[in-house]
Order: structure tokens, then sequence, then C-alpha cells
């Protein structure tokens, strides 16, 4: 049997190359004879850059970047034929803060700008920034800092980063140069900067943001969309991704990138659609399968891939909160959990990659077309 194996990363504890190879060391377990191809997926988020090199080759370029709160921290940019491949989560992911530190006023998206300056400076022509998993909420005005455009208060002084202070953003002093560099922005969200659905309201509250800082973001965000307009000729506020990475999305919609599902990129470079064209079942999986997986994140959008074949798809999660119909109507037909499977989430936690292994020999007996 020709089995596909395509996961997404288990949050902090396996990237997605890392849950491939163990869910194949698994299967070839249990299973043998069945051929496996192995295609590790991101949307943008935490694990875009790792996937892309696994699947492309290139080269890594190895830098110190402000981290979210300003400390220096390590991040890994991806060039491969004269494109740049960044990871904004690398810079100013939720993930860089412990939660009793997390500042969603003051947490900045400096790092990412300094990782595009790299870029620039190494003559690419092409920058593709992945977006998600961020911790700031700061519009993508860090961004603009580093890249030479200082948001300045109405008395001249710059003001501190972040997203807290832009309520006081009078006009940007500089301008930020791109040297003339293709620029996409790779969503793993299209909610829009302002609102309801914006960067504030619906990503706040899990970067630390309580109620009044959370209105106080929407107000900042709000004065913060002028200013962004008036780089961009336009008002893109409500444009689809504007409000990625807590606003990083708007920052680079207004710089003049072109936005593009993340997903839709790995699906492209990685040579999925191929891939799913020749398998006969596809097994993908994730930290968590619960109600936002069924929200278009990237293991939905492999089970859909595969329904539109008529090839059955499974997966594998450490925890699974979806039910058996539920999760029928995204095109998976069966959802296996790490942590039923070994007894409790503490086990699996503890050996990430043995106990996926040993799911997958499990669940390897069961499937036999």
């Amino acid at each position: 049997m020709r089995v596909l194996i395509a996961p997404d990363c288990f949050g902090g504890t396996l990237t997605a190359p890392e849950a491939a190879e163990a869910i194949a060391a698994g299967w070839r377990s249990g299973a043998p004879d069945d051929e496996l191809t192995l295609c590790p997926l991101a949307d943008g988020g935490p694990g875009f850059v790792d996937v892309l090199y696994s699947a492309l080759g290139g080269h890594l370029h190895h830098r110190s970047v402000s981290g979210p709160l300003g400390s220096f921290t390590d991040a890994v940019w991806l060039e491969h034929d004269g494109t740049a491949y960044i990871e904004c989560a690398q810079a100013c992911g939720l993930t860089l803060v412990p939660k009793e530190e997390r500042d969603a006023l003051g947490a900045h998206t400096i790092g990412v700008g300094e990782l595009i300056r790299h870029a620039l400076d190494s003559g690419v022509h092409t920058i593709v920034v992945g977006l998600g998993g961020s911790g700031s909420t700061d519009g993508g005005s860090g961004l603009f800092r580093a890249l030479g455009a200082i948001p300045v208060g109405e008395d001249g002084e710059p003001l501190p980063p972040g997203g807290g202070p832009l309520i006081d953003t009078a006009r940007l002093v500089g301008e930020a140069d791109l040297r003339g560099v293709k620029l996409i922005a790779a969503s793993d969200v299209e909610n829009p900067l302002l609102g309801k659905d914006g960067a504030a309201r619906v990503f706040g509250p899990q970067k630390g943001a309580d109620d009044l800082a959370v209105r106080r973001l929407e107000r900042s965000l709000t004065r913060w969309a002028d200013v962004l307009g008036e780089v961009a000729g336009r008002d893109i506020r409500d444009e689809q991704g504007a409000g990625a990475a807590g606003g990083l999305g708007a920052a680079l919609i207004a710089l003049g990138a072109t936005v593009e599902s993340g997903a839709g990129v790995v699906r492209r470079l990685t040579g999925l659609d191929a891939a799913l064209d020749q398998a006969q079942l596809v097994v993908t999986g994730e930290g968590s399968f619960d109600f936002q997986s069924l929200r278009g994140k990237l293991v939905t959008r492999v089970s859909g891939a595969a329904s539109e074949r008529g090839v059955p798809c499974v997966v594998l999660a450490g925890q699974v909160s979806v039910g058996r119909r539920r999760a029928a109507s995204a095109g998976v037909e069966q959802a296996y959990s790490v942590a039923e499977h070994v007894g409790s989430a503490e086990a699996s936690l503890a050996d990430p990659a043995g106990t996926l292994t040993q799911l997958a020999k499990h669940v390897s007996g069961q499937w036999r077309l």
C-alpha cells in the first residue's frame, strides 16, 4: 500500500519533519511492506522554514535578532533559488515568551524586520514571510522600525515598541526601504486588522491581553491603520490577512506584499498534490485535533484534498476532541489520540516521538486496503 505521511508540527514538542519521521518509524515497524512517502507540512506558522528546507534544500542563514520583548533570540531563514523564506514565529513567536511574562501591549516585531533586512543584504529578489504563532500585536510597527521607518508622537519623539503605544502615533519618520524586492505574506488566517474578527479581539487574549488591554490594542491598531493607509495609498484594514500575526500582515500589505495562504505555499512547494495523486492512504496529524482544526487548519486541508481524490485519510494527534461525525464531515476517516493510546497526556509528552511512533505502529495494523 502507498501511504502518504503529511503531518503538521505537534505544538511545541515535535517539528513537522520530526513528526513525519516518528510516524514513518512506527508504520514501517507495523507494516514493513507499505511504500511510504513523507511530506511534512506547515501553514506559515511555526515550522514553516523547517518544512520548506526539508522539501527544497537551500541555504539556512542563522541570525541573532530582537525577540518579542527585546532580548535577543536565535532565528533561521532559508534562501533557495533567490527567494528568502522567513518565519515570523522565530523572531516574535508566542513560544519565545514564558506565559507569566507575556506582555501583549509591549511585544513587537522588530526581529522580523531584522530578518528581512538581512535577506535584503543577501541579494534575494523575493521574500516570503510566514505568518502565524506570533506573540505580538504591534501591527508590524516593529518591522517598520527595523527597516528605517520610525513611529513618532506629536512631539516628534520615537514611541516605545509594541502595540500599546501606537495609539499616540502621529506619523512615520523615514521610509521602509525594500529595494524593489517582491514581498509575499504567507498567512495562516484571513482575519482583518480590526473589529470583532481582528487581531486584538481574536488573538490578543492568547498573547496575555485582558479586556482592558484588548480595548487599548484595538484603538492603537485603528490609529496605526490610518498610518499604514498613507503608506499603501489605500485603506488596508479590511483586507484578508491584515490581522495575521498581530497585524504584521497589515504592515506587509502596506509595503506592497501580496497575501497567499501559507498552507497553499507549502502545498505547492512540497509537491503535496502530486503525492496525493499517488497515495492509497493519507496519514496526517497535529498536536491537538480540536474544533479549531475544523476551521480550515492544515490538517483538514489535507483531509479535504484526500477526500476529493477518494483517498481515505486518518489523523494521528496528541489529543483528539473532535467527534467522529464532525471529523468525517472534514474528510477524516478516523482520528487517533496518542494520549489515549499511551494512557495519559503526561505520558505522551514525556516521549513525544516515541509515543507517536507507538501509535503509528498500532494504526498501521488497522489499515489494509
